[in-house]
């Protein structure tokens, strides 16, 4: 791989990279598309997809093709005015409610670690140091996630060498690059250090039981406690906090995923005072519109306002 083609890799993010190339091949291999495509088979391919994939996956299908065609120098057919249109009505016959992740409240937080923490205590009793090792990862990687409100690609692409613990005040992580940071000039997270439910001392702990000093912060432990070189795939890590909540007695599990982490610390962040402005910079969000979507609010069935101006019940008379 030459330099150029080496940092024009480097340009687009590694999730977006694999998003684009799956969507890619089941335009071409699943549905038997061309590449260059026609606005036409772009527009057949939308209607024929039309109630199966979310408009959101189609959006990005479209997003793929745009792409290709303009990294080799074609037309881009997703701009056409039939398209466009084909989208608008599909968007229009098949609306679907966005689908969210549970937030993690506080008191599911503590609960979680609770039960890592005793996880831990069994594990060293019966001296299984794999069973250690993960508990004690999760249990760092569950409080960073949420104290950060970081994203799941964020977590996975933490690395022991961009991190500096601050004694008695917390912790300072580095990003080389994440999805807000659209100019890959990478940023620094302050991680506070907490009297309970610490995400700094969960972090040290984790490190000092797996004797890393430097790679990704948060990898996969083998049936013997070997530890991967590689970190997490993305795809394992709703797996891994689903097991997790599972084991630790919390319901409808299905329903959490990474973000769980973020939209729970939002909800906490936003019910405890914090304004939007103050919020959006800690997080990362980019726009008030973002933020919005985290947010529930605390009252969001407004039943507390309505509750308030009713009048009161007539006294009832014999």
């Amino acid at each position: 791989m030459s330099d150029i083609d080496r940092y024009l890799q480097a340009a687009t993010r590694e999730n977006t990279r694999r998003s684009y190339a799956s969507a890619l091949r089941h335009f071409e291999v699943a549905w038997g598309g061309h590449l260059p495509a026609t606005a036409d088979s772009v527009a057949r391919y939308l209607a024929e997809h039309a109630g199966r994939l979310a408009v959101n996956t189609l959006k990005l299908r479209l997003a793929a093709l745009a792409h290709w065609h303009a990294e080799h120098g074609f037309a881009d057919p997703t701009r056409a005015p039939l398209v466009r249109q084909v989208l608008k009505g599909i968007q229009t016959l098949h609306p679907q409610e966005e689908k969210q992740a549970t937030p993690l409240q506080l008191t599911q937080l503590a609960q979680v670690v609770d039960w890592l923490d005793g996880a831990i205590i069994a594990a060293q009793a019966r001296n299984a140091h794999a069973a250690d090792l993960r508990h004690r990862r999760d249990r760092a990687l569950i409080l960073l996630g949420f104290w950060r409100g970081f994203r799941g690609d964020e977590l996975i692409r933490l690395r022991i060498e961009h991190l500096h613990l601050v004694p008695g005040e917390g912790m300072v992580c580095f990003l080389p690059h994440s999805k807000g940071d659209r100019q890959a000039q990478g940023k620094t997270y302050k991680v506070p250090a907490l009297s309970r439910l610490c995400p700094v001392a969960a972090t040290r702990d984790w490190l000092d039981a797996a004797q890393l000093t430097s790679g990704p912060l948060f990898r996969s432990v083998g049936r013997w406690g070997q530890i991967a070189d590689a970190p997490f795939h993305p795809n394992s890590l709703i797996r891994l906090l689903r097991q997790v909540f599972l084991h630790a007695g919390l319901a409808n599990v299905e329903g959490y995923s990474s973000h769980s982490l973020r939209r729970g610390f939002a909800g906490w962040a936003n019910a405890n005072g914090w304004d939007v402005k103050a919020l959006m910079e800690y997080v990362g969000w980019r726009d008030v519109h973002s933020a919005m979507r985290y947010l529930d609010g605390g009252d969001p069935f407004a039943r507390q306002r309505i509750e308030a101006s009713l009048p009161p019940p007539a006294l009832l008379t014999p």
